[in-house]
């Protein structure tokens, strides 16, 4: 019945194809309690850089107002139109049937390879996957396609850790600035972060971020809070004022709305943003922010699909492949922020530096000499890996998606209830 009515929805949603990338957008109402609006995207180019041709379909969890969706949806863009492939993108997909629902849709519609970009999709795409074994079906944060063994299905993501450690320099680099102009002491270099939930990719992001900005600054702490959602305006920006009310004097985020940015900006606080630059509503106040360029995967993927080749079932991005960037520096960082990300960087990239160096923190006081992470999610397998290598906790390594969760020492979290 489902599958009919994605079909009927679908025969409903005319959309046309135009050519040397016109596009034409088409709205309908999601069937959820919030009747979240949905938006199919249709366009297509000239040149044929692949081969053989190829439809891409995208889904997305919100619209271009997100900042983690556009971030997503630009490198959608930018991947098509250089390799000259037709793409059809959904936007305002719940996690939930819709998604199903969605990649149902798009594989009916000929698209060869389909994407999804929030983690609770991740379950209905691998539905979806297993109904159209003809289908590549591709997963952003997802944690199940190296334990699933579906050659059709795949997890997605990048070393984003290493780039929130360079923001975090960039951070540190700023409290350092406001201790030697008197406007704090080296005991109130307190940062502030609002955070999504309590997984572990939120966890790895902002303890990736508080050892950059420590590595610069060793008296930072930090307090932590979080929404409960990813893209909540009005939590985003309440979360951001208490913060600053609780002497918070700069503020960071893994959410996806401009709220925090806004209210940093309201209060002369600086801030370090997530998946793009918010310079647009906070000039006097962005520093920097990181973000994954979802492009080289997008690339990857469709070339390979294109081609009828076989692909990784888990991926991930690095500095090295351009998956991993930072944006400008904002008119708020400090004098030198820029030679201090470079000079970094190049110790990520050469080795030398370890994001995860457990000689950098502690938990309750004691070193991590070892840990066994959960990295497989089948119930076949115990999840019991051993992720301390050399003296280092090995994020993202034995499978795409971040399984980061320890709370170290420095770090205060306000609530986890989420």
């Amino acid at each position: 019945m489902k599958r009919f009515a994605a079909l009927l929805l679908s025969l409903l949603m005319v959309v046309s194809l135009a050519a040397c990338g016109e596009k034409t957008e088409t709205s309908a109402s999601a069937s959820t309690e919030a009747s979240v609006s949905a938006s199919t995207e249709t366009a297509s180019t000239e040149t044929t850089p692949v081969e053989n041709k190829i439809k891409a379909g995208f889904i997305f969890l919100h619209d271009e107002n997100s900042t983690y969706d556009k971030n997503f949806i630009d490198a959608a863009k930018e991947a098509c139109e250089k390799l000259g492939v037709e793409y059809v993108m959904k936007t305002n997909i719940p996690e939930g049937q819709e998604c199903y629902e969605a990649a149902a849709e798009l594989a009916d519609a000929g698209c060869g390879i389909v994407f999804a970009d929030s983690f609770g999709h991740e379950d209905y795409m691998i539905e979806a996957a297993k109904e159209y074994p003809d289908v590549q079906f591709c997963h952003a944060t997802g944690t199940k396609a190296h334990t699933e063994g579906l050659s059709n299905y795949h997890n997605a993501f990048a070393s984003i850790y290493e780039g929130r450690y360079l923001a975090g320099v960039a951070a540190g680099m700023k409290l350092n600035e406001m201790i030697a102009d008197g406007k704090i002491t080296e005991d109130a270099a307190k940062i502030g972060y609002i955070g999504a939930y309590t997984y572990a990719e939120v966890i790895s992001g902002y303890t990736s971020f508080f050892l950059g900005a420590r590595s610069v600054c060793p008296s930072a702490t930090m307090e932590v809070t979080f929404t409960g959602s990813w893209y909540d305006e009005t939590a985003e920006k309440e979360g951001a004022n208490t913060l600053i009310a609780d002497n918070c004097v700069l503020i960071s985020q893994h959410a996806d709305s401009m709220g925090a940015p806004t209210a940093c900006e309201t209060a002369g606080v600086p801030n370090v943003s997530y998946n793009g630059s918010t310079a647009s509503v906070a000039p006097n106040t962005f520093i920097v922010s990181s973000r994954i360029n979802w492009a080289p995967y997008f690339e990857y993927a469709i070339t390979k699909t294109a081609a009828g080749e076989s692909f990784e079932a888990d991926w991930t991005g690095t500095i090295a492949t351009g998956s991993v960037l930072l944006t400008e520096i904002g008119g708020a960082a400090a004098a030198g922020t820029q030679e201090a990300i470079d000079a970094a960087k190049a110790k990520l990239n050469d080795g030398s530096l370890k994001v995860f160096d457990t000689a950098n923190f502690t938990v309750d006081g004691a070193a991590v000499t070892t840990y066994m992470a959960d990295v497989d999610t089948d119930a076949a397998y115990e999840g019991d890996h051993e992720v301390i290598v050399n003296g280092a906790f090995e994020e993202s390594t034995f499978r795409s998606a971040p399984y980061f969760n320890l709370n170290i020492d420095g770090i205060t979290l306000l609530n986890s209830a989420f």
